[in-house]
């Protein structure tokens, strides 16, 4: 307050107005770093939402069943070709095997790129084994998601005197390829209807025409 000088209301306005632009200076100042560290933390909340929901999706895949066969079948189905049999097994469970294969492997590679350094580790071991043609189970893995994930949603661990089956990974439902055959097969014959009425339409425009040029010819010749 001693440097302000009062002595004139031109001293006084000077002196008002170089407090209200150092004001609004602070002021500016302040929003846009307040703004800065807004679009950060929004910035780093869609990352964190983006890896929780990937890595929920994976812990279902590889942990939706608790009963059956849980491990991972790597064979593929020219491996089945040349076993005995194989037109049988191909037929039944190689299909259902292969999409559960594709299905671990895809949440695998997601694990791999979002994953903690424990996870990734567990799911390069897991796709090393299957590389390698070998059965895989997917429990270990499944713990640790789940520990990772209640952890960052800040809920209670799973108490470690509770016995929590094995969880291998989520069986596809079975109807649904052939809801999807059936779907197909009924497009392609409403698409084979639709040609039947065309070629009906077209036979009767073509009868018409034929007979009024008959009635033409007619009334030339009288």
């Amino acid at each position: 307050m001693r440097g302000l000088d009062f002595s004139s209301w031109q001293a006084v306005l000077s002196t008002l107005l170089g407090l209200m632009i150092i004001t609004l200076v602070g002021v500016g100042i302040r929003l846009l770093v307040m703004q800065t560290l807004q679009q950060r933390r929004e910035r780093e909340n869609r990352q964190i939402n983006e890896r929780l929901r990937t890595l929920i999706a994976a812990y279902k895949t590889l942990g939706g069943s608790f009963t059956g066969e849980l491990g991972v079948d790597p064979k593929h189905l020219r491996d089945l070709r040349g076993q005995e049999g194989a037109e049988a097994l191909a037929a039944t469970a190689s299909d259902r095997s292969r999409r559960i294969r594709d299905a671990v492997e895809a949440a695998l590679s997601d694990i791999l790129l979002l994953g903690t350094d424990e996870q990734v580790r567990l799911a390069a071991h897991a796709a090393t084994e299957l590389a390698q043609g070998r059965p895989v189970h997917t429990d270990a893995l499944v713990v640790s998601l789940r520990d990772f994930i209640r952890q960052a949603l800040d809920l209670a661990p799973v108490p470690r005197d509770l016995a929590i089956p094995r969880q291998g990974p989520t069986r596809p439902a079975a109807g649904a390829a052939k809801g999807r055959k059936d779907e197909g097969g009924a497009k392609g014959g409403k698409g084979g209807g639709g040609g039947g009425m065309g070629a009906m339409g077209g036979g009767m425009g073509a009868g018409m025409a034929l007979g009024a040029r008959g009635g033409e010819d007619h009334d030339s010749d009288a």
